[in-house]
């Protein structure tokens, strides 16, 4: 099974950019990208941040976007975003209970679980008592589950990034609970941090996707200031055999050059200067 993993697209009102770029483009382009070598996937997944300022003309170009494409696609949203607002673009989407944005579909035998990890007016991730209710339920009834989400649900060591991380009060429940079902989950997957960054959480591996806008450039001392530039974007293709998953970095947007070679031992050998 194939799943395209996209995150951060950032999109904002036609016409306006984000960080000097023009996300509508760059996710344009990963989409046709997408189709071009991936339409045989089973799902694109967009883990949030669909919009930047949660403006409602963003929601709509994205529900524009996505409409007619032939791979269904799965959304969550991120701390730019608008609970509401996007609410009332995608009316049909699911939601739990409670009106947060999480729902749940079994896809070739594993739950794929969606979550809304997004507070009020806040750039930290929320995962309140009831949404661990409804996480705990959805772990419960299942074999295995794959989960996916906007924020790291866990420090990345990366000073001022995780001062947007899954907030204090919450990261600790939320870790319990995947350590106390980690046996049944594949994955982790999430975004926000705009880089690749891989690991295990409470004895289940995980992993973050680039955004399709500006990346994050790593810094381990910084406390403050979160840095970034427009380097080039990726999205992931998870690659999953029953419990086993792989997962590509691609770089859609690259116009650089692109060497072949072969892969027999001669392909590789040191060119020798003709003798004089």
């Amino acid at each position: 099974m194939k799943i395209i993993h996209i995150s951060d697209i950032h999109l904002t009102v036609p016409g306006e950019e984000m960080g000097g770029l023009n996300p509508h483009a760059r996710f344009a382009r990963a989409l046709a990208h997408v189709m071009e070598d991936h339409a045989d996937a089973a799902r694109i997944i967009i883990t949030g941040d669909l919009a930047h300022w949660g403006e409602r003309a963003a929601y709509e170009a994205l529900q524009a976007a996505v409409a007619d494409l032939p791979v269904p696609v799965r959304l969550m949203i991120g701390n730019h975003d608008d609970r509401a607002t996007f609410r009332s673009v995608f009316a049909d989407h699911p939601v739990d209970e409670n009106g947060f944005v999480n729902h749940a579909e079994t896809v070739e035998g594993a739950r794929f679980i969606y979550l809304d990890s997004v507070g009020e007016r806040t750039h930290a991730g929320h995962f309140c008592a009831v949404r661990r209710t409804w996480l705990q339920a959805e772990l419960e009834n299942c074999e295995h589950a794959r989960i996916f989400l906007h924020h790291n649900p866990m420090l990345v060591g990366l000073p001022a990034e995780d001062k947007i991380a899954l907030n204090k009060d919450d990261r600790g429940p939320f870790q319990d609970l995947i350590r106390n079902h980690a046996e049944k989950i594949d994955y982790i997957h999430f975004g926000h941090v705009h880089a690749p960054i891989h690991g295990r959480l409470a004895g289940v591996s995980f992993a973050s996707v680039p955004s399709t806008v500006n990346q994050s450039i790593p810094d381990m001392s910084e406390t403050e200031l979160l840095k970034g530039a427009p380097m080039d974007p990726a999205y992931f293709v998870l690659q999953i055999n029953g419990r086993d998953t792989t997962i590509h970095q691609i770089p859609f947007a690259w116009e650089g050059p692109v060497m072949t070679a072969g892969t027999g031992w001669e392909d590789w050998a040191k060119p020798v200067e003709a003798a004089e």
